[in-house]
């Protein structure tokens, strides 16, 4: 970074008066902290990496206090950084702020080839970290499971299913399986049905596969109780929220079955619990019901949870779980994004497939298309409701998918003009980042900075409070 881009990094951590996800303070006034390790194995698995910053006394409102030797700090960082597998490369800008030296160590996130990056002194499974939030947390052995899956490639949605006879797969569903196949794929009408379960994973040596049991079996559950779906209403907006009688929930269901049966099951769950309005046109008269979420994208979100859900043994107790709340949707499955795949490339860009096998057998079926159509079908169809758009979170070890009810009713290019009309009228009296950014229902000052306030100063209807001190933390805006 340039010596600008870290003064200004210095000043968004005294405006907030906190660290942040991708940046950590250290004091550094008197010596090298002993202990970046934690911190250098969160960020080098962070996406994006990290950034610490040295010379900032937290307990001081994060006042600049300087560090005590520029080239003996950075030489004791590199020590440490060589103490990591793999060697961890951080990059070092200085600056010179209120007559003191502030140093930025940025850490660089490493290939997922290479993850987790760990510190040897206490080895791979204990010396992990991740950052959740402005913290470092030790890795769970899930979490650095997935790694190794990724990298070696394991399969687990074919791992053979040892107590399973095959007595227990049903023929029927077999047998329009392989004529689906046979249909689709003229080169396997020449094998037996045997090389046919073989090849397309259905068996491993003549053991039903776990692939084989959640699409054929007669009854999954029986041998994996977790590997369902629970479905439930909440009467509020959080749960523990209780309706007018005291229920805790509306409705309450356990799905079980093979993913095609549980797919068609939850779909139903949703739709009987989704609020129903009755439209009529007014030029025709013509009624038509709308149902309060579009049935096809939760379709496409309940299937995407029961195909690229974790099948590994570390998930194996985790249902997949379906929440309806009154003002939102939410379909929640073990196991975060897979492969390099990163939660901005959704909707534009194929991802690595966690479960082949499973993904094949369902297009075989006619269940999807496995071409990556799915997340833009789900944005298509919210937009065509008028809804606001969906939400992805991955989280440490789930993914979770909310849609929400409320009508997206301004366009794309209303927001900085209508907020900035209302922040006018609010800053008639002086006003501070904070103040603004909760006014305009941001939960951040540095992105109401950024979308409403730059803009308002640049057209002249704002002014500082401080303009001799631009970037100071008792800076307020008013308007003209």
């Amino acid at each position: 970074m340039l010596e600008k881009d870290l003064e200004e990094l210095v000043w968004k951590v005294q405006s907030f008066n906190t660290e942040f996800h991708d940046v950590e303070v250290k004091e550094a006034h008197v010596d090298c902290p002993k202990k970046l390790y934690d911190t250098i194995s969160a960020f080098s698995n962070n996406a994006g990496g990290g950034i610490i910053l040295f010379g900032l006394k937290e307990s001081a409102g994060f006042e600049v206090v300087g560090v005590y030797d520029a080239a003996d700090l950075q030489k004791k960082i590199v020590a440490q950084c060589k103490q990591m597998q793999p060697v961890v490369r951080a990059v070092f800008t200085c600056c010179k702020m209120d007559g003191h030296i502030v140093v930025a160590a940025e850490i660089p996130e490493i290939d997922i080839a290479d993850k987790p990056c760990f510190y040897t002194g206490k080895g791979r499974l204990t010396g992990s970290y991740i950052r959740v939030g402005d913290s470092d947390e030790p890795m769970t052995e899930y979490e650095i499971y997935s790694y190794d899956a990724f990298r070696k490639k394991y399969q687990d949605d074919i791992r053979v299913v040892e107590r399973l006879a095959f007595s227990m797969l049903d023929k029927t569903k077999l047998d329009k399986y392989t004529i689906s196949l046979k249909d689709r794929k003229p080169k396997l009408a020449m094998m037996s049905i045997k090389e046919i379960y073989e090849l397309m994973g259905v068996t491993r040596g003549g053991t039903p596969t776990l692939a084989g049991m959640l699409m054929f079996g007669k009854y999954p559950q029986g041998y994996f109780p977790q590997l369902c779906v629970t479905a439930v209403v909440v009467p509020g907006e959080e749960i523990g929220e209780t309706g007018s009688l005291g229920e805790r929930f509306v409705d309450n269901k356990r799905i079980d079955g093979t993913l095609p049966e549980m797919l068609d099951e939850a779909v139903r769950f949703v739709h009987k619990n989704m609020a129903i309005k009755t439209i009529v046109d007014k030029e025709t008269g013509k009624r038509s019901d709308r149902t309060e979420y579009p049935l096809e994208a939760v379709r496409e979100i309940i299937l995407n949870a029961l195909i690229h859900r974790d099948y590994s043994v570390h998930t194996e107790g985790m249902p997949v779980q379906i929440l309806l709340y009154k003002n939102r949707l939410e379909i929640k499955n073990p196991g975060g994004i897979y492969g390099r795949f990163k939660i901005d490339n959704i909707g534009k860009v194929q991802p690595d497939t966690r479960n082949p096998v499973i993904a094949t057998m369902m297009e075989d079926l006619g269940l999807t298309e496995n071409r990556y159509s799915g997340i833009p079908t789900i944005y298509r169809a919210m937009k065509d409701a008028g809804l606001k758009k969906p939400e992805f979170i991955d989280a440490r070890g789930g993914f979770t998918v909310t849609l929400s009810n409320v009508l997206d009713r301004i366009t794309e290019e209303e927001p900085t003009y209508l907020k900035g009309r209302d922040i006018l009228a609010f800053c008639k009296e002086p006003r501070t980042r904070a103040e603004i950014a909760n006014y305009v229902g941001l939960k951040t000052a540095y992105h109401a900075t950024q979308k409403y306030i730059i803009p308002l100063l640049d057209a002249g209807k704002l002014v500082m409070t401080l303009p001799e001190k631009p970037k100071s933390k008792h800076q307020k805006f008013v308007s003209k």
